[in-house]
């Protein structure tokens, strides 16, 4: 795996364009949100997902998110609601999880089984960096293990997962707690899981 240390608020765009290049090549990186480190890939690429399964030792119906680097890049993957709209205009960039219906633009394995998928754009430069870059959404799901453990060392993190990725994008030791996820496909909100986010609006 290869290691870049990057400067959390001036990040080095050359680490970051290598980081783009793996993804663009198929690849699996690790890179830091406005939450938690990520795991992270090209989601329009089958082979790339299928191997953050298998890393996360999760079935195909569990909620993966995926980053858009803004607001007007998430219609063309979701069908926004003019409330959803509304709310999601209020809140990001930010520590969110959205859970929205999803287009047809969105490969079939990031479906639930209500056809939704949940979508986040953070507030970090690095990781809006790497979507912009790529061209296409980036899977989002938290380095964690099969017990739901989540890791914020850097070092420790290439020491676990060092074997199973391509390239990883560190800041040391990130002190977040997972994003807030509301569920905003029917009418009412629904808040699935309490995390960094603010969720008093929702309420």
């Amino acid at each position: 795996m290869k290691f870049y240390e990057l400067h959390p608020q001036n990040p080095q765009k050359r680490f970051i364009s290598k980081a783009v290049e793996v993804l663009k090549n198929g690849g699996i990186i690790i890179y830091p949100t406005d939450t938690l480190y990520g795991f992270g890939c090209d989601i329009m690429n089958k082979k790339a997902l299928d191997r953050i399964y298998k890393i996360k030792g999760e079935n195909e119906n569990k909620l993966l998110s995926f980053v858009c680097p803004d607001l007007k890049d998430i219609a063309k993957y979701a069908r926004v609601s003019d409330y959803a709209y509304k709310a999601m205009k209020k809140h990001l960039p930010g520590p969110y999880t959205f859970v929205l219906p999803a287009s047809r633009l969105v490969p079939k394995l990031l479906w639930t089984k209500r056809k939704t998928v949940g979508i986040r754009v953070p507030d970090n430069e690095i990781t809006i960096t790497l979507a912009k870059e790529l061209g296409n959404p980036i899977l989002s799901t938290s380095v964690s293990n099969k017990n739901v453990d989540f890791f914020y060392d850097s070092e420790q993190i290439e020491e676990i997962f060092g074997n199973q990725v391509d390239l990883m994008l560190s800041v040391g030791i990130l002190e977040g707690k997972p994003s807030s996820i509301i569920d905003l496909s029917e009418d009412d909100p629904i808040i699935i899981r309490e995390g960094i986010g603010d969720i008093s609006y929702f309420l």
